[in-house]
């Protein structure tokens, strides 16, 4: 008599296209954010008070690796599970039946590793945010709750013959993925690159309305720049919860920020001139208004002097992280 072939669970039927389809939101998800953050833009969000939230974490310290956007990382990570768990569908099991147990069996062990790595390291920035940040980021939030929807499903959707493996891969990974990331944010001060200064980028929260405080010291260049920007009618938009726009201070310093025409786009911010920025055409934050031309984005201010056609001292003293 034959027996009847072992019917299998739902979920170790549908497992690998759930992964897939996951894996493909998510990297549609870090895509738009990896555009966004590449161009300067601010990013949509549903409601305004978010917004301020989605872009204050994006554009922190927190969200570059390397000097690149960390989506562009999640991005990667996300394409690679969508192939490990799709790749192995595309064999015909019935005409390579050997080929296709084999990249099954391989692949798992990466979707393993994979979903592992990415839910300890989502872990970390939803401590991030409740802790040091403290504020919500839905896409985080999102790409979070997807990172933990795939291990469930790698975990549930085969029958692992060895669980010790499994425990002890997700150990290891866990650990290294841990040690990673704190190695990756560890706090690097001010420092000097020859006769410059790197400022640091802000990772505690905004005062609310205000931002953060300057506490960079201008020099004479500074100052003459930002008074010869003043002479000539640039404009800088910005809003107080943006860290890119607080850079943007920095690089000036505390006294020659105060003479450069601020304008606040951001309620509840002081002297918020959010019509004046409509008018603009303003989008992304900060943005400069030289000569009747937007130019989106942190300036330094080397491309502030060459936009205005400055030609007075050019000994700055500061420097953006990852700039030469």
């Amino acid at each position: 008599m034959s027996r009847r072939r072992k019917q299998l669970p739902w979920i170790q039927i549908w497992s690998r296209p759930l992964i897939g389809a996951i894996a493909i939101l998510g990297a549609i998800l870090t895509a738009y954010l990896t555009v966004s953050a590449l161009s300067g833009a601010s990013v949509a969000c549903t409601a305004e008070a978010a917004g301020s939230g989605c872009n204050n974490v994006l554009s922190s310290s927190y969200a570059k690796v390397f000097g690149l956007p960390l989506s562009l990382f999640g991005l990667l990570a996300y394409l690679s599970m969508a192939t490990f768990s799709l790749g192995p569908l595309a064999v015909d099991r019935e005409q390579q039946r050997s080929l296709r147990n084999k990249l099954e069996n391989w692949t798992w062990l990466l979707l393993l590793a994979g979903a592992t790595s990415m839910t300890v390291f989502s872990g970390y920035l939803m401590y991030v945010l409740a802790t040091e940040l403290q504020t919500a980021c839905p896409y985080c939030i999102g790409s979070a709750a997807f990172a933990v929807s795939m291990l469930i499903l790698v975990l549930l959707g085969r029958e692992w013959e060895d669980s010790g493996q499994v425990i002890f891969t997700g150990i290891v990974v866990g650990l290294v993925t841990l040690v990673g990331t704190l190695g990756v944010y560890s706090e690097k001060p001010v420092v000097a690159q020859g006769d410059r200064i790197v400022i640091t980028q802000p990772t505690s929260p905004p005062t609310p309305g205000k931002g953060w405080q300057i506490d960079t010291q201008s020099g004479e260049a500074e100052i003459a720049l930002a008074e010869h920007l003043t002479a000539v009618g640039a404009k800088k938009y910005g809003a107080f919860w943006c860290p890119h726009c607080h850079e943007q201070k920095q690089l000036f310093g505390k006294e020659a920020f105060q003479k450069i025409d601020y304008i606040e786009c951001a309620d509840p911010g002081t002297n918020v001139q959010s019509p004046a920025c409509k008018t603009a055409g303003v989008r992304s934050y900060p943005s400069w208004e030289i000569d009747g031309e937007l130019y989106p984005g942190l300036q330094t201010p080397e491309e502030l002097a060459a936009l205005s056609g400055y030609e007075g001292p050019s000994n700055f003293k500061y420097l953006l992280p990852g700039r030469s």
